[in-house]
């Protein structure tokens, strides 16, 4: 597992905002829970509090227990808000509209948006898990906006190839690919293991 030089883990930020798909932020932290090298830093906004109930029957304590590091949304002053706190990389799983439109214009009006803002500045690593469907024109020139600024936009949308069985394997193929994105490619492909191909792609078309 790659750490930062001198020893230091890798710190990851997660955040978990209120869009559908809760279970993709806890999956996250419960694969990384025991990951030796990476510190886990956790954010979570009010309606991703009702969305961990709602989808996954779990409460906000349930959650922060599966982090190293637990950051109140409300707290402009904490360590992931500057610059110089090395932080590996973001990823907001879920993604809200409302937090990828803050992101999008650099609102900074919570510590999640401000963490965002930070690591966009510092050109380390977003990943936005965006949630919605249909997408409207704000959300389209937002995720452009973001991505214009070196943010990854990564709907988690399920990839059927792999033959998954249970939505809990569809879960994991999107968390391990979100791991790789992130340079945690080791503890990635444990979920998704690299495409080998359909064995008869040199056939002749």
């Amino acid at each position: 597992m790659p750490v930062e030089q001198g020893g230091a883990p890798q710190r990851l930020i997660v955040a978990i905002t209120g869009a559908t798909g809760a279970v993709y932020g806890v999956r996250l932290l419960e694969v990384l829970r025991d990951v030796s090298g990476v510190e886990t830093h956790l954010l979570i906004s009010p309606a991703g509090i009702m969305n961990l109930q709602h989808e996954l029957d779990i409460g906000r304590a349930d959650v922060e227990a599966l982090a190293d590091v637990v950051h109140n949304v409300r707290d402009i002053g904490a360590t992931i808000a500057s610059g110089s706190f090395r932080a590996h990389a973001m990823v907001v799983a879920p993604c809200s509209m409302r937090t990828l439109a803050a992101i999008a214009h650099g609102l900074s009006d919570n510590l999640i948006t401000r963490a965002a803002d930070v690591t966009l500045k510092e050109r380390r690593k977003l990943v936005l898990m965006v949630r919605e469907t249909p997408l409207n024109l704000a959300h389209l020139r937002n995720m452009t906006a973001v991505t214009e600024m070196g943010g990854i936009v990564f709907p988690p949308v399920p990839g059927f190839y792999q033959k998954p069985r249970t939505i809990a394997e569809m879960v994991d193929h999107t968390v391990g690919r979100v791991l790789d994105v992130v340079d945690l490619r080791e503890v990635g492909e444990k979920l998704a293991p690299g495409w080998m191909g359909l064995g008869n792609s040199n056939d002749p078309a």
